[in-house]
């Protein structure tokens, strides 16, 4: 899909198709927006431009080569866009190509940022005058977003230290919800930090328009907040973890104590009753009697009774139970 916005008597309109391009003057056009294009839109872009658009492999590379580089007429970026998923944060490469004051985005998914700048680009012309401010403008919404998005995050890892401190579902279903919300702030932390990267580039450019510096200074400041604040988020959430784990090791160890305790309790009445079930003559019995083995085994239940009573007294006495 091709979208191009250009300036016309102090209005930004709007076409989207080839031909129309082909009519357009460069100087004119303030951005070029590629969403999934035909071979046929890319080239038409690439020719208007007379530079070439980077593909989606270009667009994924981590190396800082590939992140940004300028040549000699053009600016080439490359960043990543979060968008949220079910369970986790999906990362989409998008593509910045800006040829003097033109701006070419180059993305395979519909995105937020730039669904809302497009609507606001033709209801306030004036706010961008060139594709330098387009750009700006999509990076300064990018931020406002993965700052809500890491508020999110607050606000969950708020609730999951709730449901610790109340000690509800303590289990090893929390933990794993705890480590995806750890994978999650990672995410999120590596997707600002690549902004961070690429406005310090664009800082550094001879190309980028003076009046644009302190506006960038500003979104550095900004990232630079959110940087700190995903930090803390991640120390809450191994502090969490930690809790949730040494939690889980005092039930078990309460389960292990009660074991312990049973067993100590049931060896001195197996032990008489495995001396008593020998096949040997044995103290208390005797076989001329005709009512002792009633009375010896009534004898017997007595001794293994007293013996657990004792054992209860030493471990209360201890304060083991």
């Amino acid at each position: 899909m091709l979208s191009v916005f250009y300036r016309e008597s102090g209005r930004i309109l709007y076409v989207d198709t080839e031909k129309e391009l082909q009519g357009l003057r460069l100087e004119d056009v303030v951005w070029i927006d590629l969403v999934q294009p035909s071979g046929a839109e890319k080239r038409a872009v690439e020719a208007f431009l007379g530079t070439e658009i980077q593909s989606r492999a270009q667009a994924e590379e981590i190396e800082s080569s590939s992140r940004y580089y300028e040549a000699d007429d053009a600016i080439f970026a490359n960043t990543n866009f979060l968008t949220p998923g079910p369970e986790e944060y999906m990362m989409q490469p998008v593509s910045f190509t800006i040829v003097d004051d033109t701006l070419a985005t180059l993305r395979e998914v519909p995105l937020r940022s730039f669904t809302e700048l497009q609507r606001r680009m033709q209801v306030n012309p004036r706010q961008y005058p060139s594709g330098f401010s387009v750009f700006a403008s999509i990076l300064d919404q990018r931020v406002d977003l993965d700052a809500d998005m890491i508020e999110l995050l607050s606000k969950e890892i708020s609730q999951y230290a709730k449901r610790i401190s109340d000690q509800e579902d303590i289990n090893e279903e929390l933990l794993i919800d705890i480590s995806q919300l750890q994978e999650n702030t990672m995410i999120v932390r590596e997707n600002v930090v690549d902004k961070q990267r690429l406005i310090s580039n664009l800082m550094r450019s001879s190309k980028v328009p003076k009046a644009l510096e302190g506006r960038l200074n500003v979104l550095l400041q900004d990232i630079s907040s959110l940087i700190n604040h995903t930090n803390f988020c991640f120390e809450r959430l191994e502090y969490l973890q930690d809790t949730v784990l040494g939690l889980i090791n005092l039930e078990q160890n309460k389960i292990m104590k009660v074991f312990t305790v049973v067993s100590v309790f049931l060896m001195p009445p197996t032990l008489i009753a495995g001396f008593y079930g020998m096949n040997v003559r044995l103290p208390m019995i005797a076989a001329d009697e005709p009512n002792a083995s009633f009375w010896n085994w009534i004898i017997i239940i007595g001794v293994m009774g007293l013996s657990c009573l004792i054992i209860w007294f030493f471990f209360r006495r201890k304060k083991l139970l």
